[in-house]
């Protein structure tokens, strides 16, 4: 082991690279034809340099700024779920890499690193005279101080291609530039800390940046645990990477080779003794060749579709102005910053919601059941699932499609009447309350012009799905249990459309696809069918939506992520995006009613019937309430349920062809999958649900 000499200090550095400087410049004065130069203008010339080239020294070149994986984890924070990068680069502590690497790299590129000032004279004179004559660059006597300058400017992602080209170029005006650059470094950085940055920055081949990558990748090992056949072998490959790498394309005859040689090399130096030579030369090398997880195709939990999740994180990302001005900015920064993100996907409630879906169709149906399952309170996304792989492959199992959470080419699906929860609110909020009455029709004439099927006279003119269930005298209560269409749409015409299109809209209804959108911003007033469902939604915006009721009026942006922390281990600041938009309760009376679908009791009694009540069933006492949703003629269904604790929906559609109607049929099962999830989401023990004030209940 060599190490550098003692007695160093700043000023002894920066004498000593005058003294180097001086060298360098009667060599460039052979080369120009210069006989002498005084002895005083070299030193005057050298502190002058010095002064300058510290001041001008790029500051990449102190503190290297090459690309890094970012890892993305499960809210344990242990579990991996995949990682963004361009390159396959982590990089490490000196102390975290072994000393026989540390040995191998010098003795392969510079065995002399710990004894000069950042260049070799007498091999800067070889390389020089003989480039003068050739008129190239093709002589080496680059130390690994200069090769570590080169590197990084190579690497950095902060020049333009062509300032990184420049730094490659065989001019002798670059070796010369590089020249200056390492001695300056060698000024401010100590020779372990050069080390320690050559080492993360070098490329290993087949895909290897940087010593962590390159242990993990040949040997699947860490640099700590190298050993010295495996350090030597490493070491040998940066000379050549596309030649000596064992793995890919290169060759395992070559590496060897050139193991030899640096064993030789350590051997020479005193680093190792002639029979570790042996025993290291003679040890037989066993490859990995594994390659990391790149992207959302190669996501951890393929079985549970974590690549959905993931995606939902990536597009994220991309909208969060803190990583950069664009989203090319942001996708850069994701790829090559070196993040650690800790995301809020939960791996048992992920697991099963996708057990759920598949249980209703298979996943090479047509047909989905795209779940989403969030925290009230916090947005806090934990699972989204659906039946299907999250894949690029051919296959109708096999789609990167986000079903689940919307986004590029998916603007949702129906809900149904899940949506008559916000003509509730809008009504609880203009002060009518829950036992609000209303003789209920099997049909109701409304005051909205009409000339589609069904029309009365003109009129738009719902109905009662089950009119001897429904129809009769009902309030707010019983009404949103039995699911009565025409109470609603009643309730709506008192209310005004517009003000319950704004309702949803508050609590995060997007209206994605654009013919919604249009008709929310011309038509609200005469949207007597928007408490049906009838537009475009997903669960995750259902979820999220339903969840501001069971957080007594928090609506929280749905948020992916825990925590995320730079590489310079500080943490990057999250987005608030939780605010009151409910009353509490107006929240809580909306909560009470919603009690009656899933066949448990109001806090007042009121509820006598419900669409879901196999869900009470389910939770088994515990507190829990929901809504239903079927679309005409059952093209979808829809059910999403909630607790304190935790808020699932499902949508059962056909995503590539709403004519494909799943059927009333398909409820039930639809229940069950999202209550399930649900259940498991919630877990035991979490808060009972507030009862609303007697006047919200009654008035008066």
């Amino acid at each position: 082991m060599i190490q550098p000499p003692p007695g160093e200090t700043p000023e002894r550095r920066r004498r000593g690279a005058i003294t180097r400087l001086g060298g360098v410049l009667l060599l460039v004065g052979v080369l120009v034809g210069v006989a002498a130069i005084p002895t005083g203008a070299i030193v005057l010339a050298g502190t002058h340099w010095a002064d300058k080239q510290s001041s001008e020294l790029p500051r990449q070149l102190i503190t290297p700024t090459s690309a890094q994986v970012t890892r993305v984890y499960a809210n344990d924070g242990k579990t991996l779920v995949t990682m963004f990068y361009d390159e396959d680069r982590h990089d490490v502590a000196l102390g975290q890499i072994s000393q026989v690497m540390q040995d191998a790299m010098v003795a392969a590129e510079d065995v002399r690193f710990f004894q000069h000032g950042g260049v070799d004279l007498k091999g800067v004179a070889r390389a020089l005279v003989t480039d003068a004559r050739s008129g190239t660059a093709e002589q080496g006597a680059s130390t690994l101080t200069m090769q570590y300058v080169r590197n990084v400017l190579k690497e950095d992602p902060s020049l333009t291609a062509d300032e990184r080209a420049a730094a490659t170029e065989d001019t002798a005006a670059r070796k010369l530039k590089e020249i200056q650059y390492a001695i300056t470094i060698e000024q401010q950085l100590s020779k372990p800390q050069i080390l320690q940055n050559y080492l993360n920055i070098v490329y290993f081949g087949d895909g290897a940046y940087g010593i962590e990558a390159a242990a993990r990748r040949l040997f699947g090992t860490t640099p700590a645990k190298l050993d010295l056949a495996q350090a030597s072998l490493i070491a040998g490959i940066a000379q050549s990477p596309d030649a000596y790498n064992p793995v890919g394309t290169g060759s395992q005859v070559k590496a060897k080779e050139r193991q030899g040689y640096v064993l030789s090399a350590m051997e020479k130096a005193g680093m190792i003794t002639a029979a570790q030579h042996r025993a290291a030369a003679a040890e037989k090398l066993t490859y990995s060749g594994k390659t990391q997880p790149n992207g959302c195709v190669d996501a951890a939990g393929r079985t549970d579709g974590w690549g959905f999740f993931c995606d939902y994180v990536r597009r994220w990302w991309d909208q969060q102005a803190q990583f950069g001005r664009t989203s090319a900015e942001r996708d850069m920064a994701l790829r090559r910053g070196g993040y650690t993100i800790v995301t809020t996907l939960d791996r048992d409630v992920q697991r099963t919601a996708s057990e759920q879906s598949r249980s209703v169709y298979g996943l090479n149906s047509k047909k989905v059941l795209p779940i989403a399952v969030v925290q009230p309170g916090t947005g806090k996304v934990l699972a989204l699932a659906v039946n299907r792989r999250y894949s690029t492959a051919k296959g109708l199992q096999n789609t990167v499609n986000p079903l689940v959470s919307g986004g590029p080419g998916v603007t949702g699906y129906p809900a149904g009447s899940t949506f008559k929860m916000f003509t509730m609110l809008t009504a609880l909020e203009a002060g009518r309350p829950l036992a609000e009455g209303f003789d209920s029709p099997a049909k109701l004439r409304t005051e909205w012009p009409d000339s589609g099927p069904g029309n009365c006279a003109g009129y738009y003119c719902p109905g009662n799905a089950n009119p001897s269930w429904m129809d009769g005298y009902r309030t707010m209560w019983n009404a949103f249990g039995r699911s009565v269409n025409t109470y609603f749409v009643h309730l709506e015409q008192e209310v005004g459309p517009a003000a319950v299109v704004a309702e949803a809209k508050k609590l995060g209804i997007s209206f994605a696809a654009k013919s919604d959108a249009q008709l929310a911003a011309t038509g609200a007033d005469s949207w007597g069918s928007f408490t049906l469902g009838v537009i475009d939604t997903t669960p995750l915006e259902l979820a999220s939506a339903y969840a501001t009721v069971a957080a007594e009026g928090t609506y929280c942006a749905p948020l992916p992520v825990e925590s995320i922390t730079g590489p310079d281990g500080r943490k990057v600041a999250l987005p608030d995006g939780c605010k009151q938009v409910l009353d509490p309760d107006v929240a809580r009376a909306a909560t009470d009613a919603a009690r009656c679908p899933v066949g448990q009791q109001s806090s007042f009694g009121k509820c006598d019937g419900g669409t879901a009540t196999s869900v009470g069933t389910i939770f088994k006492g515990s507190p829990v309430a929901g809504k239903t949703g079927s679309t005409e003629d059952n093209s979808t269904e829809t059910f999403v349920g909630f607790t304190r604790a935790a808020v699932s929906a499902g949508i059962a559609a056909d995503p590539a062809d709403p004519s494909n109607h799943v059927g009333a049929a398909v409820q039930a099962q639809v229940i069950v999958a999202v209550a399930k999830a649900l259940r498991a989401a919630s877990g035991d023990g979490y808060p009972d649900f507030t009862a609303p004030s007697s006047q919200i209940a009654f008035g008066g």
